[in-house]
């Protein structure tokens, strides 16, 4: 039988993982199991193989919720899914759809949050993650939840700590490396970005190349510049978002900064991110070129499959 590889894999691991292969070069891990109060991304590799995000956070160890690329929030009916220090969790109940392709690697799975006390979740979110080849060695995660309550409504609590989150490496960081924060508005550093509407938000610092293990590479890695840069999409409630940025190290989308949401059985929120981990120092009109293109692409649901074998699939709405 003949078989051609497609360009971009994804591979359930042991011990509740799931890896984002392009080019036959893992780019991302999923990480689900129990261990953890939520599962997370970890790690998202750049172009020259370094590794652009961190678990925790340099210097302070009340943030080891700080998981690399993660999700929650923490006024779910008043109840904190954020940090580590109340018993809600966030478990992958099920999985839909792995799918390779040569333009994407997809994976679609089913999530529930508990509050640790009621055996049945007060929301349910189906996370459907596309990783893509950008230019040479580029990845692009596109982030798509869809937030339905159990009950009729819920109403998710005014805060800036929620949803969608990323703690970059440590020499990407403003304060612990040589990185810089940079908005879609050309704002600089904290002070300036923290709170505000902006369309992008980007943190690119100083990074060391991946040794191939030879000697004389080992001894001396290439160094250069590499960043991610995060996109807010058109669709979301209160585009432009309102950024929680520091200088340690993260960069979060608070679309509850300002109010809260009330999301409905009938009307759920739908959450739409693109993370861009791209080589060099940011490029102001690289960005706003992702950013049209990631404005037009297609929203994603799963449904019943027709195809043998194959419970769900993936298609565009």
């Amino acid at each position: 039988m003949d078989y051609r590889f497609p360009r971009c894999r994804v591979t359930p691991l042991p011990a509740h993982q799931v890896a984002f292969e392009i080019d036959g070069v893992e780019r991302l891990r999923w990480h689900y199991g129990e261990q953890y109060p939520r599962p997370f991304f970890f790690p998202l590799v750049g172009p020259s193989g370094a590794v652009l995000t961190r678990m925790g956070h340099p210097g302070a160890p009340n943030h080891d919720h700080h998981r690399s690329i993660w999700f929650a929030h923490n006024q779910v009916l008043g109840i904190d899914f954020w940090s580590d220090t109340t018993p809600a969790r966030i478990r992958q109940t099920e999985w839909r759809v792995y799918e390779d392709g040569d333009n994407h690697a997809a994976m679609a799975v089913l999530l529930g949050w508990y509050d640790g006390h009621d055996p049945r979740p007060l929301l349910e979110q189906e996370l459907i993650a596309l990783v893509r080849p950008g230019d040479p060695g580029e990845t692009l995660l596109e982030w798509q939840s869809t937030f339905t309550p159990v009950s009729e409504m819920l109403e998710l609590g005014k805060t800036n700590f929620g949803f969608l989150a990323v703690r970059v490496a440590k020499s990407l960081s403003a304060h612990f490396g040589g990185g810089q924060l940079t908005n879609s508005e050309g704002q600089e550093g904290e002070p300036a970005i923290f709170g505000n509407p902006a369309r992008w938000m980007d943190y690119s610092g100083p990074v060391r190349a991946a040794s191939s293990g030879t000697p004389a590479e080992s001894a001396a890695p290439a160094e250069g510049m590499a960043g991610i840069t995060f996109f807010d999409h058109p669709s979301n409630p209160g585009f432009p978002t309102r950024w929680h940025v520091r200088e340690d190290g993260w960069m979060g989308a608070s679309p509850g900064m300002e109010r809260s949401i009330l999301i409905t059985r009938a009307e759920p929120l739908r959450l739409r991110y693109l993370l861009h981990a791209h080589a060099n120092a940011y490029d102001p009109a690289q960005a706003k070129t992702w950013a049209d293109r990631f404005a037009t692409w297609p929203a994603w649901k799963t449904q019943k499959s027709t195809k043998k074998h194959q419970q769900f699939e993936l298609v565009e709405q």
